[in-house]
């Protein structure tokens, strides 16, 4: 044998890794909802608040309008709308209450600040401000005749 060749033997300080040690490891069939014993079931608060999340405290919202700029004022300024209904169903009130043509544009602010999606839900907002909701209002028209008749 030369003495420069090394005979081939294994390491001994770097181990195999064994495939069926990890196999081992996990479980084989996955844990069913009642197998859980976390999860068993709610406390009676935990129930109370999940059935709450839907709903909002008030089933009507009170709207209070109030006009900006060029905007008239109504001659009712409140009205009560469901709180599950889209912010869209205010401003199709409002613009049917001042009888605007469609090249009228309308913009309506809640509590002055800001002016939130058509598709943003009455309750939402309501939550956000205080009773009731005040959306100020402005109105822009296009130049020609008045859709208020001088």
């Amino acid at each position: 044998m030369d003495s420069m060749s090394v005979p081939d033997r294994p390491n001994s300080s770097i181990s195999p890794v064994l495939e069926e040690e990890e196999e081992e490891d996990t479980p084989e069939l996955p844990l069913t909802m009642s197998a859980s014993i976390l999860l068993a079931d709610l406390s009676r608060d935990a129930s109370a608040a999940i059935a709450s999340v839907g709903g909002f405290p008030q089933e009507k919202v009170v709207v209070r309008f109030k006009p900006v700029g060029s905007a008239p004022p109504l001659q009712q300024d409140l009205c009560k709308i469901t709180a599950a209904r889209k912010f869209e169903e205010v401003v199709r009130y409002l613009r049917r209450k001042l009888r605007c043509k469609d090249t009228d544009s309308v913009f309506l602010y809640v509590n002055s600040v800001f002016a939130p999606s058509l598709d943003e839900v009455v309750g939402n907002l309501h939550q956000v401000g205080n009773e009731p909701l005040a959306a100020a209002g402005a109105l822009a028209r296009l130049p020609g005749p008045s859709c208020f008749g001088s």
